[in-house]
């Protein structure tokens, strides 16, 4: 008589070995992202992340008028660019603020729903489930986050006619500082419901801001203990340094050196801080998979 399994382990049909689970997590990614798409979502993503980009252009279009009429020829270009950064700092709260949103519910909501049940009684491991739901919404926060950010850049391009330099990184720190949201949200969601999920990731995130603040006005007014308090809210949740990162990197030579501007870093986060964020996505992803294999459904 063969013995009963939990639904917490693969039963047959998808393999154990690596390739199936594999197929399995790309499946219930594409299921996640389609699910997006169909509760429109996504479509609602686009659509608003597409007006920002026109509102933008709009705005730099007048601004950038004002400003080559009234600017020095060498501060054209440090004020072109201090109006892209505000728009990628704008952009970049949209884009946390849609990486927690997508991710709150994706699994809070469908075990309250008890719609979970049905998809893990499968032969699909609980771990397979979880990854796949996480990228499916990582790659549904991922297109909006390009769309957002692409659409932001190409504006600069063509109406300011330059773009900051070091893009390319900085709008990759962008993506892991969701990414570290979208992967607490998911945590969140193996234990939480989803309004109690939201509110713990945008409170996480808050405290984050804080501390990320606190560091930077700690080291200019010279308070270790300040800035001690702000590294320590950047090591529990490394969001805002990772933006504070990028921000330093868009911004030319000479506004760091003379540090005016809004987007002044006096404390630059360190690269490592690159290396703790990856690893804390990693970790977070072991967390929520065995919260998630341990929940009872």
């Amino acid at each position: 008589m063969t013995p009963m399994r939990s639904s917490a382990e693969p039963t047959g049909g998808i393999p154990t070995q690596a390739p199936g689970r594999l197929r399995a997590v790309t499946i219930v990614a594409h299921l996640t992202f389609i699910e997006a798409r169909r509760r429109r979502i996504l479509a609602a993503a686009l659509l608003f992340g597409a007006a920002f980009v026109v509102l933008f252009g709009i705005g730099l279009h007048f601004m950038a008028r004002d400003i080559r009429a009234n600017a020095p020829p060498a501060q054209q270009a440090m004020f072109l660019n201090l109006v892209t950064l505000t728009a990628l700092y704008a952009a970049n709260f949209l884009i946390v603020m849609t990486s927690v949103l997508v991710t709150i519910d994706t699994l809070a909501g469908e075990i309250g729903s008890g719609v979970i049940e049905t998809l893990c009684t499968k032969p699909v491991s609980r771990a397979a489930v979880g990854l796949g739901k996480w990228l499916g919404c990582w790659l549904t926060f991922v297109l909006y986050a390009l769309v957002l950010c692409g659409g932001v850049l190409a504006v600069a391009r063509l109406v300011g006619g330059s773009t900051p330099p070091n893009a390319g990184r900085g709008i990759l720190l962008i993506l892991l500082e969701g990414t570290v949201l979208l992967t607490l949200a998911l945590v969140g969601g193996t234990r939480l419901s989803s309004l109690a999920n939201g509110v713990t990731v945008f409170g996480l995130y808050g405290l984050a801001f804080v501390g990320g603040w606190m560091e930077q006005i700690g080291t200019m007014v010279g308070n270790a203990s300040a800035r001690y308090i702000g590294i320590t809210a950047s090591l529990l949740v490394p969001s805002e340094s990772l933006w504070q990162l990028a921000a330093y990197q868009m911004q030319p030579p000479i506004a760091r050196d003379v540090q005016i501007g809004p987007f002044l870093t006096a404390s630059v986060p360190s690269p490592a801080m690159v290396g703790w964020a990856i690893g804390y996505v990693l970790v977070a992803l072991v967390v929520a998979s065995h919260l998630f294999r341990t929940r009872d459904l």
